[in-house]
């Protein structure tokens, strides 16, 4: 009888087939003209994860996008591991800019290239082979799996909140798996153990009634857009701290040893400035860019819109401006309390002869691992297994609000053990997955379960 790695060896070629299938869905959950192709590919996830083993797979119509629910509950006793991912993807604009088309994949060079191949219908999809390897080695699985795989994760999972809630005994596991972020770097497992969280803003600033000549009232009349600039340059200070009163309050600060950590990791801050093709790193004095990135809180203005912006000149003076900021949160920062510091801070700012508007968008809460959980340990264990080396715990500094989600409606430890790798493209152009991390992904997850068991 072959081991659960020959197995995975032996039909890595089919595996692979049915992935390239899956991708070959445009399931962009953001336009409505793919509803269509979103509900297509619910359908044939649930097919697959019945022709994988499970012994249910529905899909289940939400106020959105539906949800997929698989379940193998055939381990009586045994601990209960709830699998979320998601099948929708982003929008694969602009297309001119991908090498080959976003839902034709192709392989090059040891990667996987598509719209979704990381962003996560590559890192939802080899869990489902781990299940399957492990029903078709064995005849079954040593714990009991819950597979709810979600349409709308790119577009703010508006409807999976409730569904936890009214789904929330059928949901009761133990430890939730989530395959949805990156390695540190290529042959070095990873386990996130921290997200940022997120209040996203929108300031708009009135002035004049409508745009007007910069000659004739230039000088008179207040201007929107200076307003506007004057505002933002307030925010931070010289060394780069937030003036926000009360921002840092609630900050959780580092330990001496979680800071020592993020120093033993291969980070190097050249490798770093040429990947993003900067000529010095800034932020917050007094922090390591690792530190600034993934365990302090931020604020960036991500778009700016005022005035005359086409080719030539038009001199006026505009009647209106905005700018959407993000300010990414740590422990122990709550966004709805950090967004009406934001709100009263710009109004206390705001300079006269203009009127100004701020709206929050959107927010979600940042969030940390408890590391004394015993599954860390078990997923440490699986992870060395498969790569052949002991993982790093590192955190990430984007947002994955459904995380905290699960933790507090659930009461179960969520754990994050991501298969991509740093510059994989998600959300941009030619994204793709490396087909190693793919298999040795399926990998670990099968001996995560046995490791759970002392299998």
């Amino acid at each position: 009888m072959p081991d659960l790695r020959e197995y995975l060896e032996s039909n890595r070629e089919r595996h692979l087939d049915e992935l390239v299938e899956f991708l070959r869905i445009p399931s962009v959950s953001a336009k409505s003209e793919h509803r269509e192709d979103v509900a297509r590919a619910a359908g044939w996830l649930a097919e697959r994860m019945l022709e994988a083993g499970l012994r249910t797979a529905e899909v289940i119509p939400t106020a959105g996008h539906p949800v997929v629910l698989g379940e193998w509950r055939g381990a009586r006793g045994a601990p209960t591991l709830l699998v979320y991912g998601h099948y929708d993807v982003q929008p694969a604009e602009p297309l001119d800019e991908w090498t080959s088309p976003p839902f034709e994949p192709a392989i090059r060079d040891g990667n996987l290239y598509a719209r979704g191949s990381v962003d996560d219908k590559g890192q939802l999809y080899l869990h489902l082979k781990a299940v399957e390897s492990h029903l078709a080695v064995r005849g079954s699985l040593p714990v009991n799996v819950v597979f709810l795989i979600e349409g709308e994760e790119e577009i703010g999972s508006a409807h999976l909140p409730e569904f936890l809630r009214a789904q929330r005994e059928r949901l009761a596991c133990d430890a939730v798996l989530i395959s949805d972020t990156t390695m540190f770097a290529p042959g070095l497992p990873s386990i996130t153990m921290g997200l940022r969280g997120l209040a996203y803003m929108e300031i708009r600033v009135r002035g004049a009634r409508s745009d007007l000549h910069s000659g004739s009232y230039g000088g008179a009349v207040a201007n929107p857009a200076n307003a506007l600039a004057e505002m933002i340059a307030k925010l931070k200070d010289a060394d780069g701290r937030i003036t926000i009163p009360g921002f840092y309050d609630s900050v959780r600060e580092l330990t001496e040893a979680e800071r020592e950590a993020m120093r033993a990791l291969p980070f190097e801050e050249e490798e770093f400035r040429g990947e993003v093709g900067v000529a010095s790193v800034e932020g917050e004095r007094g922090f390591s860019t690792l530190e600034r990135i993934w365990a302090r809180p931020t604020l960036d203005v991500n778009g700016l819109l005022s005035g005359y912006t086409g080719e030539g000149a038009k001199t006026v003076l505009p009647g209106r401006a905005m700018a959407k900021v993000s300010m990414r949160l740590v422990p122990d920062q709550d966004h709805e309390t950090i967004e009406k510091m934001f709100i009263e801070h710009i109004r206390s700012i705001a300079p006269p002869g203009v009127a100004v508007e701020v709206e929050a968008l959107h927010g979600g809460q940042p969030w940390r691992a408890d590391p004394t959980e015993p599954i860390f340990a078990a997923a440490a264990r699986a992870l060395e297994r498969a790569f052949g080396r002991a993982p790093v715990f590192v955190r990430e500094g984007g947002s994955i609000p459904i995380v905290q989600a699960f933790q507090q409606t659930l009461a179960a430890p969520v754990v994050l053990l991501g298969f991509g790798l740093p510059g994989e493209n998600a959300h941009a152009p030619n994204e793709w997955f490396s087909l190693d991390n793919y298999a040795r992904g399926a990998e670990a997850i099968a001996y995560l379960y046995d490791e759970l068991t002392g299998g």
